[in-house]
């Protein structure tokens, strides 16, 4: 466990946003949460992360969010989830 990030942050983003216009990631992000690495590994075999009523799977190495669950529920169509280090607490 110890070698996984403690925590990242979760942008979700429409998906149709191609062009930003300049625009920062965060800027379209619908919701953004900060997760915390539980210590436990979710059904995809990645590190387990929770928080604000996020719980994701991602793989470190490439960052990328392999399973998701907002509130409960699976990712609404055309959004994606990125992911990206979390801000200093």
């Amino acid at each position: 466990m110890s070698t996984h990030p403690k925590r990242y942050e979760i942008l979700l983003v429409p998906a149709h946003v191609e062009d930003r216009g300049g625009a920062a990631v965060e800027d379209s992000a619908v919701r953004t949460a900060v997760v915390e690495l539980t210590g436990r590994y979710g059904e995809s075999g990645y590190p387990l992360y929770e928080g604000h009523g996020i719980v994701a799977d991602v793989d470190p190495a490439t960052r990328t969010v392999e399973a998701l669950l907002v509130d409960g529920r699976e990712l609404d169509y055309g959004l994606v989830a990125l992911v990206r280090e979390a801000p200093a607490a």
